[in-house]
């Protein structure tokens, strides 16, 4: 199992809003590509909160195919929509890890 981490920064005057776009418009599109089979949305606690909030999506795919397919056909599109939408008031790193049993 991939689990592709996506942990974001999100400034405090747009938390509400971006949580809302988050539910009803980015994650859903990034599971139509088909390309991961559940995700799990979590906040970071233990932060200093006083200028934004921090959360973490971890994406989760069958096959590191999956993940590289999502990468070529799908991600530039999603992050151009992120970046044309909220600019700067947020930022995100991304990690890709596997499970270890």
């Amino acid at each position: 199992m991939i689990i592709y981490n996506v942990t974001s920064h999100v400034a405090a005057p747009i938390h509400e809003t971006w949580l809302q776009w988050m539910k009803e418009k980015h994650i859903p599109m990034v599971m139509q590509s088909g390309c991961f089979y559940q995700y799990q949305w979590v906040r970071v606690l233990g932060t200093d909160e006083s200028e934004g909030y921090t959360y973490a999506i971890q994406y989760y795919a069958y096959t590191i195919q999956d993940y590289e397919r999502y990468v070529k056909e799908h991600a530039m599109a999603l992050g151009k929509v992120v970046q044309e939408t909220w600019g700067e008031n947020m930022t995100s790193f991304r990690s890709l890890m596997q499970v270890v049993q």
